[in-house]
């Protein structure tokens, strides 16, 4: 059984997870880690990726649960036809999966690090977490982890940690090189 601290944290990988690691652990949170990112295209970046985060929790401590499932084909079915709305499916489908995780495990509350990200919309992920919170009875935990952007940049390139240049689906690769 876990604590009433104990939160299920979505990870997408080791340079965004550094910031939210520490903000929920100073806050009394016992942190463990969900990787679950069927939307990261091609498989060699989802493989560099999670490597890259084993590598960072381990030297941090950070149990993280990985289920060996590369899913692309629940990603494309989801957002076929739907390009423009994209994030909004990736979102829902990482955060519902992730409270499902942490309903499955007796863990009361659950957040994602895509809330580091400048470039996710925030907004909808907080809208997101609390409607899938109230649908499976948990607490989407939502900060606002932006404020720790430089401080976790400057950490992952310190520690030499393998930096993505795009949010992870084919579409965002794409869109790096502004087609």
């Amino acid at each position: 059984m876990h604590s009433e601290k104990t939160i299920l944290l979505h990870v997408c990988c080791g340079p965004c997870t550094i910031y939210p690691l520490k903000k929920l652990s100073s806050e009394g949170y016992e942190v463990i880690g969900f990787f679950f990112n069927p939307n990261i295209h091609p498989y060699s970046e989802y493989i560099r990726r999670r490597d890259a985060l084993l590598a960072f929790a381990y030297q941090k401590g950070l149990k993280v649960i990985q289920e060996d499932r590369y899913l692309p084909e629940l990603y494309f079915r989801g957002v076929a036809f739907r390009e423009d709305t994209r994030c909004f499916f990736c979102y829902e489908m990482r955060l519902r999966e992730t409270a499902q995780k942490a309903k499955e495990m007796g863990i009361d509350s659950f957040s994602t690090t895509m809330l580091y990200s400048r470039y996710q919309k925030h907004g909808k992920i907080k809208e997101l977490g609390e409607k899938i919170a109230q649908d499976v009875k948990l607490s989407f935990v939502y900060r606002d982890f932006r404020v720790g952007w430089k401080e976790g940049i400057e950490e992952s390139r310190s520690k030499g940690m393998y930096r993505q240049h795009y949010c992870g689906c084919i579409y965002s690769e794409r869109e790096r090189y502004k087609f």
